[in-house]
This record gives C-alpha cells, structure tokens and sequence, in this order.
C-alpha cells in the first residue's frame, strides 16, 4: 500500500488523469525493469503501452542509465543558446539515420509538444522568410494528437482536448480516415485515400496563398491507432506538392521502430517536409524532443540571417539539447540498432496483429480493431453516451489482474514493448478477452 498521506495526494494536480477517481484509489508505481512494472503492493504488471509509446526497449535498460550516470557526473548542464557540448552533434546525426535523406537538419526540444510548437513556428517564419507572409493558416486532422501546448490543441482533432480551451490558432481540419467498411482492417485499408482530397477543398476555400503547412500523425496514436489507407499519404504529400503548402509528419509515436520501420515516413514510404520526434528517441527515459528539416528551410534561414553573429531562428528552449538527454538518446538508438529492434518488430507485428484481432468474438461491444507494427486500438460501443465509461472499466480490471493498458476516449489502446515475447502477448490479449466478456 501508498505510503503516501492524503495532503501529498491532493497537492499534485495529475496530467490527463481523472483526479477525483485516481485519490481515492490510487494506482502507484514503485519500480520497473524489463517489460513489467512493479506497484506498491508489490505485483508484477506487464506494461502494454511501453510507458505512454515511450519506452520500446523495456525499463531500466543498463546501457540508458550507465550513460545517464556518467553524463551527469561529467556535464550536468550545458547553455542551451550560443554554446554547445559535443553529444548534441552526435545525437543530431545519429537521429538522422533513422530518418529519410532529405531531412538533414534537427532541432531539439523538451518534449512532443515542444516539437509540434517549434515546427509550426519554424513553418510560419519560413514563409515570411520567403517573402510569402500571408501564409500563416495551418491544416490538421479529425482525431489528430499533436501535443498539450496552445499551438498542438489548435491542429489536434481530438474535441476532449479542445473544447475546454476556447479559442486557438487559426487551423482547419481534415475528416480522419476512418470509413465505414474499413472496420476490423488488419493493417493499412484498401477504402479511405479518396479523403486525402478533402484538402482540396480547403484550399479552394482558404486559398493556398494563406496555408503555410498540414500536420498530420503518420498513424494516429493517441486517438486509437487510426492506420493510414493505403495510397493516403501518398495523395497528401502529392496536393501539398502542387500548392506550395509544407507538409509536417508528427512522429512522436511513430518514430524510431514502432512501426517496424526506421520511422513512419520510411515504413509508408512518404517524405515530409517537417518531422516532430520524442518519446522513443530516449526511451522515456530524460525528457527530449527534435524536429528534423529539410535542407532548404534550413538553408532559407541562413541565407537571410543577416550577419554571421545574428540569430537565424530566435527560438528555443532552456533544455534544448540537454547533455543528459543527448546522452540517454544516443545509448537508447545505439541499443535499438545494435540488438535490430525495429527489424523483430516488424517480424512480431504479424502474431501481434492477428493475436489482437482475435479478441473481436470476445464481446459484441467491440466495434472495430485496427493495428500496425506493435500498435493496436479497440474501439468499444458507447453506454448511454458515455464513450469513456467502457474502456476505463477494462483498464482498472486489467490492472487488476497485472496489466497496464491505456483507456482514451472510447478506445482500449496497446502497444507492447519491442522486447515483448509471444508468449506475453498471449497473456495480454487472453487477459483482454476475459475483460471484455465482463462488459455489460
């Protein structure tokens, strides 16, 4: 049990939680290590969300934490503005390793967030830099996830995380892509790409000449794991191609393996102009985020500086490139390359799939399945308007039988550990079933 008192308790104001509900019965976790958690009465739970998408190669990983240890013991903290230490070079490039060849340049943040932030600014300012200032309007999409800041709430599409909030940026957004007759799709569907042309007609009514970029998620994480149709992005990419509109790939889920690709733009096969990153890059373990350019936005900056001594780009963060964070990012793709995580990812996505499709005959509440790489989302009927009502209670039953899943809007949602056996995932999805059958 907690040692916790009440006073600690109230004091924290939780991030995306149900306060009320969490005080009174509180969900602690104490340790972790490998794909399971520890809690504080002491039970094993197999974490089958990877932290929040963050950490693929499991917890406490010996590599991550000696190169944390040593790193703070040598150079806790380094001026973020106008000085710098040799890891953020190194991490830069090794990040651009996992990406497509254009995008050549990386700028680093605090979080996803952060990314989402610095990559519509950056988008904005490259514009104005071009002599086309007007372009100032950004396009997201329905159900899109883009962060908690002002600018990722303004492009999301997820209506929980805005209605709250008012007014945002001046943004506009796409239909997701989930159509009917796509529903139970393993993998990416044949229907769904003709809605890639709904950017046509915002255009028209917008006008390209006042758009400076569309943000979309490869694949939709946080939303349910919306996968995209085939041929999608492809269409995207081509339309904003045509109109001289930037096209940004928020990659915070996606990057870095849980796909079964390097990142989602390599595994779909679709090069954006703009890529935001997190999570993985450290394996949840420090606090980083980068956003990948292309070399002519790079280029456009610098060729329009002024002089030498001048900032290009006013913009950054105090923890921009953090030296402890660069030294976890390095170890945790170093591992990820060296152990060829992403390639038994893309070997385990088949069992995975199928293993989470077999859950379909566990309840006729279940209304779709969708899945890719080691990602997966269930979608629930909703009782009485109450969308969210179903998958809490699948998630505290699963909890208390030792496994953490996430719960988000009406969705169950997955994504194991790139070190998960087939075995964990037979427990998972044999732990999922019996949850569902409980469903009234």
């Amino acid at each position: 049990m907690t040692n916790l008192t009440q006073k600690q308790l109230d004091s924290h104001w939780m991030a995306y939680t149900g306060n009320r509900q969490f005080k009174q019965d509180p969900r602690i976790i104490t340790k972790a290590s490998g794909a399971y958690y520890t809690d504080d009465k002491g039970r094993k739970i197999f974490d089958g969300l990877s932290g929040l998408w963050t950490c693929g190669l499991g917890h406490n990983v010996a590599e991550i934490n000696e190169a944390v240890a040593e790193q703070i013991k040598t150079l806790d903290y380094s001026p973020a503005f106008q000085f710098g230490h040799e890891k953020s070079f190194q991490l830069s490039e090794k990040i651009t390793e996992f990406l497509p060849t254009e995008l050549n340049r990386v700028f680093f943040t605090g979080s996803g967030s952060e990314s989402v932030d610095t990559a519509l600014k950056v988008a904005r300012a490259y514009w104005r830099k071009k002599g086309m200032g007007t372009k100032t309007k950004f396009i997201g999409r329905a159900k899109g996830y883009h962060g908690a800041g002002i600018s990722g709430f303004s492009v999301g599409g997820i209506p929980a995380n805005r209605t709250l909030y008012g007014q945002g940026l001046d943004s506009y957004h796409l239909p997701h892509t989930q159509v009917p007759g796509t529903e139970f799709t393993n993998g990416m569907a044949k229907q769904g790409a003709e809605r890639a042309d709904d950017l046509l007609n915002l255009i028209t009514m917008h006008d390209a000449s006042n758009i400076a970029a569309v943000i979309v998620e490869p694949m939709s994480g946080s939303a349910g794991v919306i996968v995209p149709p085939q041929g999608y992005l492809e269409r995207l990419r081509e339309i904003c191609d045509q109109h001289n509109i930037l096209l940004i790939f928020d990659e915070v889920i996606t990057g870095f393996g849980r796909m079964g690709g390097d990142c989602g733009a390599i595994e779909f096969g679709v090069t954006p102009d703009v890529m935001t990153m997190a999570k993985q890059i450290t394996n949840g373990a420090i606090p980083l985020g980068a956003v990948a350019f292309k070399q002519e936005i790079y280029d456009t900056f610098m060729e329009h500086g002024g002089p030498e001594y001048m900032l290009e780009l006013p913009h950054g963060y105090t923890y921009s490139a953090h030296p402890v964070a660069c030294a976890a990012g390095l170890a945790s793709l170093e591992k990820i390359r060296s152990e060829n995580l992403i390639a038994r990812v893309k070997e385990m996505s088949g069992y995975f799939g199928d293993a989470v499709h077999s859950l379909r005959s566990s309840s006729t509440l279940i209304t779709d399945i969708r899945n890719y790489g080691f990602a997966a989302g269930i979608t629930l009927a909703a009782p009485d308007g109450e969308p969210a009502k179903r998958p809490f209670q699948v998630a505290m039953d699963m909890w208390e039988k030792g496994f953490y899943v996430r719960f988000g809007g009406d969705t169950i949602q997955l994504a194991p550990p790139f070190i998960t056996e087939s075995e964990e995932i037979d427990r998972l999805i044999d732990a999922l079933s019996d949850s569902f059958h409980k469903l009234a």
